[in-house]
């Protein structure tokens, strides 16, 4: 996200909780990509003062009901690393055929106000694609080995950086955002 939107706002302070000594890193209890966007934001500003954004995002497979959705990072267990959640996916999904393959990244991204002087505001964008029979490319993270993009012909990790920035889900939703924030929203000056 930062990358993102350093390039959008270059003279707007932007920071990370790792710049905050003993941030809390709130459990992401909801059900659904805004419910954990708002705890993460909304602890985010309780704790800084400060505006602040956070985002949740997800897959969702169509053969499998729509997961893993909200729970992509945990998929297979918390600790399994993506190469084998990716593996795990690829295994269920032997044999579907590609009219099966649908699927999509959703990300919601949340923005609170300082000390909640405001509504926390949601934006949410989807990138639809399919999944690849084979893991490619070495860009990218997470699912994006296996996030195929039919219009393109690649994986989402066959992508430079400025590409996926500029098509994917994430990008999309903090275009979203950006133009909220160009429209004259708050925040003008203060860190997100």
């Amino acid at each position: 996200m930062i990358t993102i939107l350093s390039r959008r706002f270059p003279t707007l302070e932007l920071k990370t909780l790792a710049d905050y000594e003993n941030a809390p890193e709130p459990e992401e209890t909801g059900t659904d990509y805004p419910s954990n966007a708002r705890i993460k934001s909304e602890s985010a500003a309780d704790f800084t003062g400060e505006w602040c954004l956070a985002d949740d995002a997800g897959l969702e497979i169509d053969f499998l009901d729509g997961a893993p959705g909200v729970y992509s990072k945990r998929f297979g267990g918390e600790d399994l690393p993506f190469p084998e959640k990716i593996k795990l996916i690829l295994e269920i999904m032997e044999g579907v055929p590609e009219s099966g393959r649908g699927a999509r990244f959703r990300c919601c991204v949340a923005l609170t106000p300082p000390y909640r002087m405001g509504p926390t505001e949601t934006f949410i964008a989807i990138c639809e694609g399919r999944i690849s029979e084979t893991p490619s490319g070495g860009g990218g993270f997470g699912y994006d080995p296996i996030f195929y993009l039919p219009e393109l012909d690649c994986t989402m990790a066959d992508l430079s950086a400025d590409k996926k920035h500029a098509i994917s889900h994430r990008g999309k939703v903090l275009s979203e955002l950006s133009r909220h924030l160009e429209a004259g929203c708050p925040p003008r000056s203060r860190g997100i």
